[in-house]
């Protein structure tokens, strides 16, 4: 068989063309196959949140005397429910249980608006948003580790906030009964 150099050329640049589509086609299946959406959870992880879920509820308090701060956590049909008693309030809301791709277990208490928020202050002369402006965030997360619940009460002087100014601890952990 006797190929002209031009044939032979157009012949080889068909068979690289094809060789990219297989090399490419083979190489997305493959990145699809190993994405998983970030908050995804494992059918084994999903009973164990279940087990964790339901051994969330009780009575959480602080154990040190100058932060004197109670959580109770209660299941009502479908839904969690906390009342939230410091010295000076009590308040009732709708706790929501969530868990990370990492594996971190949170506890969300929703309607608890924080005492003082500053925002991002790292900017302050460049700052568009006046002071009055800004939007004091609502609802507390805390962390859930070994039946602790772990609340970063207040920020740094980058980001100056206090979710929670009847304690004056930077993180405030709640121990379960």
């Amino acid at each position: 068989m006797n190929m002209t150099i031009c044939n032979k050329l157009s012949y080889f640049f068909y068979l690289s063309f094809l060789g990219l589509i297989v090399i490419s086609c083979n190489k997305k299946t493959e990145t699809t196959a190993e994405q998983k959406p970030e908050n995804a959870i494992s059918v084994t992880n999903a009973k164990n949140l279940v087990s964790v879920k339901d051994s969330i509820s009780g009575t959480y308090n602080s154990k040190t005397e100058d932060c004197n701060i109670s959580l109770i956590i209660s299941k009502n049909q479908k839904d969690y429910h906390y009342i939230f008693t410091t010295k000076n309030r009590t308040l009732k809301g709708k706790a929501i249980f969530s868990q990370n791709s990492s594996g971190e277990k949170f506890i969300s208490l929703e309607g608890i608006k924080w005492d003082e928020y500053e925002g991002d202050i790292s900017n302050e002369e460049n700052d568009s948003i006046p002071a009055k402006e800004l939007k004091i965030p609502v609802g507390i997360d805390a962390l859930y580790v070994k039946d602790t619940l772990t609340i970063q009460n207040y920020g740094n002087a980058m980001n100056s906030y206090t979710k929670i100014s009847e304690c004056g601890l930077k993180y405030i952990q709640l121990i379960k009964k």
